[in-house]
């Protein structure tokens, strides 16, 4: 009998737990990419170092922030940086709050003066070259007024790909939103929707400012790749995200992502009712499926 007992109240323990609950398909479930805290989650690429060497300490995390710091530069010498996200993704929306603050180190280009960028649909951080200065991707660029002029940012700059803009391919190296400029060191609310290889939008503080589509890998601007991974006129469904470190210290207090692919089957207790892209293989049911 002795041992008929705590299998009793096993059983007894299993029928009283709660039923498994949906969650409500309407509630948007928001993953923070950024901890708040360091880089965990996160890879470093900087041009001419390998593969996790985070040359000067350039990404780092201060006051709960994303930042980019050149204090240990003598020059940049064109040391185009990016810090990617670990997991690749197709159909979502990202968000990032972003400010430029201080001077360029000496050897920052002009046109790189407040100036960064969110890269999507790009090659991983393992695949880049040594001295490779940019992944292919599509980059969101990210620009900050010069106190001169207009300047509007969340515009399209396309490294080793090309776009459809206005109903045919459009091979410009990069493309203006219509953003107003942001001069000083305001935070700006950058998102990006992202529909595989249909639709991608730029929006600045809620308001859309751009939109393309059919985004494929071709065109020029990005050095020292591995040819294998520039099959020019392939359309990107998928790939990596990262944030650019181009010589002008920026900060990013926030990056988040909002999953767009999953299970859409309404009898899945995850079935969420925003995704646009079904993968039902993530689907899971409670005992009365």
């Amino acid at each position: 009998m002795k041992n008929v007992f705590p299998l009793i109240l096993l059983l007894l323990a299993s029928c009283m737990a709660p039923a498994q609950k949906k969650s409500s398909p309407d509630k948007e479930e928001w993953k923070q990419l950024f901890n708040g805290k360091d880089l965990t989650g996160w890879d470093i690429k900087i041009r001419g170092y390998d593969l996790n060497d985070n040359f000067g300490n350039t990404f780092r995390v201060e006051d709960g922030k994303i930042v980019t710091r050149y204090d240990a530069y003598d020059n940049f010498k064109q040391k185009y940086g990016h810090l990617f996200y670990k997991e690749n993704f197709s159909y979502y929306r990202i968000v990032t709050e972003y400010r430029f603050v201080g001077e360029q180190p000496p050897g920052g280009e002009g046109w790189a003066q407040r100036n960064s960028g969110i890269m999507v649909h790009g090659q991983t951080a393992a695949s880049m070259g040594k001295d490779q200065d940019f992944p292919i991707s599509i980059e969101v660029q990210l620009l900050g007024g010069l106190d001169k002029g207009e300047r509007p940012t969340c515009n399209l700059c396309t490294p080793g790909t090309n776009v459809v803009y206005n109903g045919k391919l459009d091979t410009r190296h990069c493309i203006n939103s219509t953003s107003k400029t942001y001069n000083g060191d305001q935070w700006v609310r950058a998102e990006v929707l992202v529909l595989g290889d249909s639709l991608i939008q730029h929006f600045v503080n809620g308001e859309k400012v751009l939109e393309y589509t059919k985004p494929q890998i071709g065109g020029g601007n990005v050095s020292s790749f591995n040819p294998a991974q520039k099959s020019d006129g392939k359309l990107l469904t998928e790939g990596s995200i990262s944030l650019q470190s181009e010589s002008h210290p920026v900060e990013f207090r926030k990056v988040e992502l909002l999953n767009l692919k999953g299970c859409m089957d309404p009898k899945a207790t995850n079935f969420k009712s925003y995704y646009v892209k079904a993968d039902n293989s993530l689907c899971t049911y409670g005992k009365n499926k």
